[in-house]
């Protein structure tokens, strides 16, 4: 099998990925009648790539999502945080069913 000269296809995806960590998780400051807010998310992206066992092609792409989790609320305290109450149930929803789920098993197996 020949070895190829081409560039690793994830290290070349990874180099087309600006980095964005702190950019992507706060939004720009806004101003909503008068008072200022700076949106937050929980945001994750990921790539992959590969190639066939032949060296006849390879491939890759990739993906993100981001949550809003809430805001930083200015106000005459300073900022506050503000959580997104949506999206906080959306997230604590499947994390109780799975506490739920491992407690039953583990009275089941006692």
């Amino acid at each position: 099998m020949a070895q190829s000269t081409s560039p690793d296809i994830t290290e070349t995806l990874a180099a087309g990925v600006p980095d964005r960590s702190v950019r992507l998780a706060y939004g720009e400051k806004q101003s909503v009648d008068g008072t200022e807010i700076i949106p937050v998310a929980l945001v994750t992206y990921g790539f992959g790539g590969g190639q066939d066992m032949a060296e006849l092609g390879t491939g890759g792409g990739g993906g993100g999502v981001a949550v809003p989790v809430g805001a930083y609320i200015g106000g005459p305290d300073g900022l506050r945080f503000r959580p997104n109450t949506i999206a906080l149930l959306a997230v604590a929803i499947p994390v109780i069913g799975v506490i739920g789920w491992s407690i039953a098993r583990i009275v089941k197996a006692a």
